[in-house]
């Protein structure tokens, strides 16, 4: 089953292409590595699937349901946790937690099980009762991701999630991740750490200048680049021009000695 489905997706500022034409179907329980180089076009495509921002052309289908057509209907499917989330200082964890959950109208029962259940995994319980204003960046993250949580999404949107988050929260996320895929859940992560899309994602798609240039298996990438050995990092850095990058940096400080 397709989850996710852009069609020909674009999107302009004036004459600059921030996302060409684009093309891309996600599958049900798929955890999807989303790559590019800064001012690639990963979070304003993000922000288009999640209906934040509106595509210049194309279509965007949230589990069959047109984003643009029908956005509260495809929202009620998603859950999607920025790289710097904006909450509500005032408000403390428990709170933030309560409000989210109204908004998607979860029962009783299930908010209190699914808070009480992340709210542990994240070690933030006897944070709870506290004002967010006084979490810190990590503990935040944390909060954020528990709340997109709460409603139990059918597809997740990451935008660098393991950003600002210690290293055991950041294992647990991965963990988190891997088993909601598992059973079901699709994830769509976007992520500067090559390493943790190699060793978690599915499939994988890099972009960047706005185009997809490579999109599969860590399998299917090595084969289409003839070598099996390969790294991802040694993959994007070919595919990005990071090599090039690198040469030059070699030879400068080369020249410094």
């Amino acid at each position: 089953m397709i989850t996710i489905k852009l069609q020909q997706v674009t999107k302009t500022y004036g004459k600059s292409e921030a996302v060409k034409p684009l093309d891309l179907t996600i599958n049900k329980g798929e955890l999807f590595g989303f790559l590019g180089p800064n001012g690639a076009g990963k979070t304003t495509t993000i922000k288009m699937m999640t209906g934040l921002l509106e595509p210049t052309g194309g279509k965007i289908e949230i589990c069959g349901i047109d984003m643009w057509q029908k956005p509260l209907e495809a929202k009620k499917h998603i859950a999607y946790l920025p790289d710097q989330p904006n909450l509500y200082p005032k408000l403390t964890g428990w709170e933030f937690l309560r409000f989210v959950g109204s908004v998607y109208k979860v029962k009783e029962e299930d908010f209190v099980e699914r808070a009480e259940k992340y709210l542990h995994l994240f070690n933030l319980t006897n944070s709870a009762d506290e004002l967010l204003e006084s979490y810190s960046h990590g503990m935040k993250q944390k909060i954020a991701l528990v709340s997109a949580l709460i409603h139990d999404p059918d597809i997740i949107f990451l935008d660098e999630p393991t950003v600002g988050l210690d290293p055991s929260s950041a294992r647990k996320l991965k963990r988190l991740l891997r088993d909601l895929c598992d059973q079901g859940t699709t994830v769509f992560m976007s992520t500067h750490i090559l390493e943790i899309a190699e060793n978690m994602c599915d499939r994988v798609g890099i972009i960047t200048s706005g185009s997809l240039l490579a999109l599969g298996t860590m399998e299917e990438l090595r084969a289409k680049g003839g070598n099996q050995q390969a790294s991802l990092e040694d993959i994007f850095l070919e595919l990005t021009g990071g090599d090039e990058e690198e040469d030059i940096i070699r030879s400068l400080e080369e020249e410094g000695r």
